[in-house]
């Protein structure tokens, strides 16, 4: 009987891309495309169970076992630093981590620089790292505004076109980090199911070489 892996997919439209990411690797399951409203999908003839989860929560499910691999965010992983294994960069679902502030605003180094954000650990430590006093505010939507009405002086945030920040005369000023989706695995699974596990990831690599290959041939 072949090994099987439980995968935590992230909801939505990175989900999708991911699944047939999988999908490409020969780790179909036709269950998972019909209109119904499981939960879980599994196809016992290649290995494989899948099962939607909210993109936030992949990395619980991973690092607490009930799944072996997901698919998270990089965002995710620095943010909440959870204990698994990063085997592989998707290149996909990419963005960055900005800094960003309104257009005039000049950093005064004698001052605490307020920065608001929802990824207070990425901001602590990016700003530890350049020894620049912070003072954090944590805030869980629209962080935009904070800036515009006062609240504080930056904001740390995901950008992906930037047209949000510009709609709110918000310009990025520093690149904290770049963000892509990443396979993971929890520890424990990876140790007990290494062949099938690296199969799956192997699978995923060929497949994006494949498609970085067929792109820079068509240039």
């Amino acid at each position: 009987m072949k090994t099987m892996i439980n995968v935590a997919l992230p909801k939505g439209r990175l989900g999708e891309k991911v699944l047939a990411m999988f999908e490409k690797a020969g780790y179909e399951c036709p269950s998972i495309h019909e209109n119904n409203r499981k939960l879980i999908f599994e196809n016992e003839e290649v290995g494989i169970r899948y099962f939607w989860v909210k993109p936030s929560d992949v990395s619980i499910y991973v690092e607490r076992g009930a799944a072996d691999i997901g698919v998270a965010g990089k965002d995710i992983l620095l943010e909440y630093e959870p204990d698994v294994y990063e085997l592989l960069d998707l290149d996909i679902g990419k963005c960055r981590m900005a800094v960003a502030a309104k257009k005039d605003f000049r950093d005064d180094p004698e001052t605490t620089l307020r920065v608001a954000t929802k990824f207070s650990n990425i901001a602590r430590n990016y700003y530890h790292g350049l020894g620049r006093d912070i003072d954090i505010i944590h805030l869980n939507g629209s962080i935009e505004i904070a800036p515009i009405l006062g609240l504080s002086d930056v904001i740390v945030d995901i950008v992906e076109t930037g047209t949000t920040l510009l709609e709110n005369d918000l310009v990025p000023f520093e690149t904290v980090v770049p963000i892509s989706a990443r396979l993971i695995a929890n520890k424990s699974s990876f140790k007990f199911k290494t062949e099938a596990i690296e199969a799956i990831t192997a699978g995923i690599a060929a497949g994006i070489a494949a498609e970085v290959a067929e792109k820079q041939a068509a240039k």
